[in-house]
């Protein structure tokens, strides 16, 4: 009866620029790929890659690739492209690509941000006195 209700675990890693939105699925360890899609993958339009619509259709598709392959559970760790000269928040489709996830029957456990941030690195593009318009 314990092992019934048992879920199996994966990682949900959610990559949300302003151009795109990649939807990575691996195992708990992080190092099997079990699905992955993105939102250039399934919307014509360029301007489209990013939007919630994309997101969520990309979703969709991971969430049943994962689920055919025994994934019952996953964890969410959300990235934005953060860095030196980077947007340290994720773009519009991070949202929307979780509340799918959770909508096809995936139990969601542990979101987290996992945005890299520069503990003062490298020195941002514009030069000494910024960039001119």
């Amino acid at each position: 009866m314990m092992n019934r209700d048992r879920i199996r675990w994966g990682i949900a890693h959610i990559y949300s620029s302003y151009n795109n939105t990649i939807i990575h699925i691996t195992d708990i360890t992080g190092t099997e790929t079990i699905a992955r899609s993105s939102g250039g993958q399934v919307v014509k339009a360029d301007r489209m890659e990013s939007s919630p619509t994309a997101a969520l259709m990309a979703a969709k598709k991971v969430a049943e690739e994962a689920m055919e392959k025994g994934i019952t559970g996953i964890h969410v760790k959300i990235k934005a492209p953060g860095g030196s000269n980077g947007p340290v928040t994720p773009g519009p489709g991070a949202q929307a690509a979780i509340r799918a996830l959770s909508r096809m029957g995936l139990r969601i456990g542990i979101i987290e941000d996992v945005t890299p941030i520069p503990h003062d690195t490298c020195r941002k593009k514009g030069g000494k006195r910024g960039r001119r318009v």
